[in-house]
């Protein structure tokens, strides 16, 4: 008996690690009740309950925190911080973690956890100084990841990257320069630290659940599909590059980020690296931060201009585990130059098409992030006069365009720019089909008949679905009059009774003044 309650507790607990680590929060709080000891418990068992209860306690608070987190994504995002008032789980998980720090009876290694947690808890309250001082106590910048289970990783990383975050919300209180620069380098720190050990994190994790599910699941990648990067692993992946790029280390975030593309890649960072590193921090920001001329390739060096800023790894001597990386032979095809196909492979690939009303919030995400994939790519081939390439990428996107007018209207864009003056038109119809109170659209189609194509009552028409938007089409009204007055001039160039050249030009002029 004594023997099946020892294997019991050791299916519990490394059930209670892979939950941990796979982020299934909802299964955590089932388990951790059964650690919770019955009330009340008998005298000799009272010692041992306490034990059991703060441990069971403390996985409850991590999980409450991960769903009001995860709940709250959006507020994350936009740096709101969360109340207790409002959110009741964050104060249960709160009151949980401060019980189980004060009494003090758990092991130190789940002391240390329970600290991680409640620093992280402390941050989404907007409480920097006591996330910071928390993360002191526990003592992250000694603790080792060597040998550790999965989940301490995915710990240890959001402890490092809300750390950063902290410290850098906390530099107003800063007065001297050179403690300033101390600070930003000890951002910078713990930022690439977090980076590194969400690799491996996300490395570890993938090969764990292809081992699990292969022997009992074919095509066992169908639970790793559902694994979402938390916000705070989507930071830690991305907040060093972007936080170079963004001050103007050039060489720092682009040899940064050229270390994130050779790494092996996981199917959890797939999605993020096509929309989100590429939107908030990779692509987007290179095209704002570095001009082509500035460019250099991966195995060059910089410009002479940018030696002075020669990087220097914050992390090169700190970790023992490190992500596994693609050879250079293969970073030399993933330059920047190339990601906007790569994106759009994968844009289209994972395109959600079906008009089912169950699908409406996955093709709202498919259409979001496919946008943003377009709008950079749009940016980039702009910038090389790659118009006709641009559009007929564009033509691809018309899949899953249905009733999204600014796909549409990038693409007719593109084929103005490209020459396409008759498509460009017929795709201006579906437009001010789809956005009717917007003058913008049938001006655009107007000037394109009046230019390239020489369509004069096409114009017209167009020109006259601005004028009869009145007062709503704001300094557009004016536009619309003035293109319907050339209309009526190039008509009047183009008759051959002079009474019919007459007329028009009266009906010009009349327009023209108005």
């Amino acid at each position: 008996m004594a023997a099946k309650g020892s294997h019991s507790h050791v299916k519990l607990e490394a059930e209670i690690e892979r939950c941990r680590a796979e982020g299934h929060w909802g299964r955590l709080r089932h388990l951790a009740q059964q650690l919770l000891p019955p009330r009340p418990p008998p005298m000799f068992l009272v010692g041992w309950c306490v034990l059991s209860e703060d441990h069971g306690s403390m996985l409850l608070a991590e999980a409450l925190l991960e769903e009001c987190l995860k709940e709250n994504f959006a507020k994350l995002k936009d740096s709101i911080p969360l109340s207790e008032k409002s959110e009741p789980k964050l104060s249960e998980a709160k009151q949980y973690l401060t019980n189980i720090l004060s009494r003090g009876k758990l092991r130190p290694k789940y002391m240390t956890e329970a600290m991680l947690i409640l620093g992280k808890l402390h941050y989404v309250e907007g409480c920097y100084r006591d996330a910071i001082s928390m993360y002191a106590k526990a003592g992250i910048d000694d603790l080792s990841t060597k040998d550790e289970p999965l989940y301490v990783l995915r710990l240890v990383t959001e402890a490092f990257v809300i750390k950063g975050l902290s410290l850098e919300r906390s530099t107003n209180s800063i007065a001297s320069r050179a403690r300033l620069c101390e600070r930003e380098e000890e951002v910078m720190a713990c930022f690439e630290r977090a980076c590194v050990i969400a690799q491996v994190y996300l490395q570890e994790l993938e090969k764990t659940l292809n081992n699990t599910h292969s022997r009992s699941i074919k095509g066992g990648n169908v639970a790793y599909s559902e694994f979402e990067l938390s916000y705070f692993l989507e930071a830690a992946l991305q907040s060093a590059y972007v936080t170079q790029l963004k001050k103007g280390n050039i060489v720092k975030g682009m040899r940064s980020l050229r270390e994130i593309l050779r790494t092996v890649e996981t199917k959890a960072t797939q999605t993020f690296k096509m929309v989100r590193e590429w939107e908030m921090g990779g692509w987007g920001l290179l095209l704002h931060s570095l001009s082509e001329d500035c460019y250099w390739s991966p195995l060059s060096d910089p410009l002479p201009e940018f030696m002075n800023k020669e990087y220097q790894s914050y992390v090169s001597n700190l970790l023992c585990r490190r992500p596994e990386l693609y050879s250079e032979e293969n970073s030399v095809l993933l330059s920047w130059f190339l990601m906007p196909h790569v994106c759009l492979c994968q844009a289209n690939r994972d395109a959600v098409i079906s008009r089912a009303p169950e699908q409406q919030d996955d093709r709202a995400v498919s259409l979001r992030d496919a946008s943003a994939v377009y709008d950079l790519l749009s940016i980039t081939l702009g910038r090389r006069g790659q118009y006709v390439m641009l559009s007929e990428c564009l033509e691809r996107a018309m899949k899953f365009a249905f009733d999204e007018f600014h796909l549409w209207y990038q693409l007719a864009l593109s084929m103005v720019a490209c020459g396409k003056s008759a498509y460009a038109v017929s795709v201006l119809k579906e437009c001010a089909k789809l956005r009717p109170t917007d003058p913008t659209v049938p001006l655009l189609a107007a000037k394109v008949c009046i230019g390239s194509l020489h369509w004069l009552e096409e114009g017209e028409h167009f020109a006259k679905m601005v004028i009869d938007l009145g007062e709503d089409a704001g300094e557009s009204l004016a536009k619309g009059y003035l293109a319907l007055g050339l209309i009526y001039s190039l008509q009047a160039t183009d008759a051959t009774l002079k009474g019919t050249q007459d007329e028009l030009n009266k009906k010009a002029l009349q327009t023209l003044e108005r």
